[in-house]
């Protein structure tokens, strides 16, 4: 299940109708102008055309996965990190608070005023199903091995 925001889910949800119909009709109609050109070959334009029509076909199954298996549902408050919430956490010893919101990393485009980590990234996946009040192991990328003190987790409010 991937968490989005409604902004994400309706800005997603216009980029796929957009390349599922208009996009996809001109680049059809680019391909057929090219072949139209004769040999096909040596025909940059409709091999460009023909890439830019494999590029938006899979952008196309990536929103359909994505948006068929996504919810916008507000996050429980239960104070359990979870995708959909604010996580505020430091590192043991340090008095420093930092904050991210755990979603899919699409919501990033749309909230720039807060990190975005997917359940997936290092720093999701270790936090993932701690509560406030607990210290996790977290492997760093450089390998090394830090607790991390989880502050809250509260349902983000867009």
């Amino acid at each position: 299940m991937i968490w989005l925001t409604q902004q994400t889910f309706d800005r997603l949800h216009a980029e796929l109708e957009e390349r599922r119909g208009p996009l996809r009709a001109e680049i059809v109609d680019r391909i057929s102008s090219a072949r139209d050109e004769g040999d096909l070959k040596e025909n940059g334009g409709y091999h460009a055309a023909k890439d830019e029509q494999g590029t938006n076909e899979a952008r196309i199954r990536q929103l359909e996965e994505m948006l068929s298996g996504a919810t916008t549902e507000p996050a429980e408050d239960d104070q359990t990190v979870s995708p959909g919430k604010i996580v505020t956490y430091r590192y043991d010893g340090d008095d420093d608070e930092e904050s991210f919101l755990l979603g899919a990393r699409e919501i990033a485009e749309d909230h720039t005023d807060i990190e975005v980590y997917s359940p997936e990234s290092p720093l999701g996946a270790a936090l993932l199903g701690h509560k406030a009040g607990e210290t996790v192991d977290f492997e760093q990328p450089n390998g090394r091995t830090a607790k991390i003190a989880i502050v809250s987790a509260v349902p983000f409010a867009s």
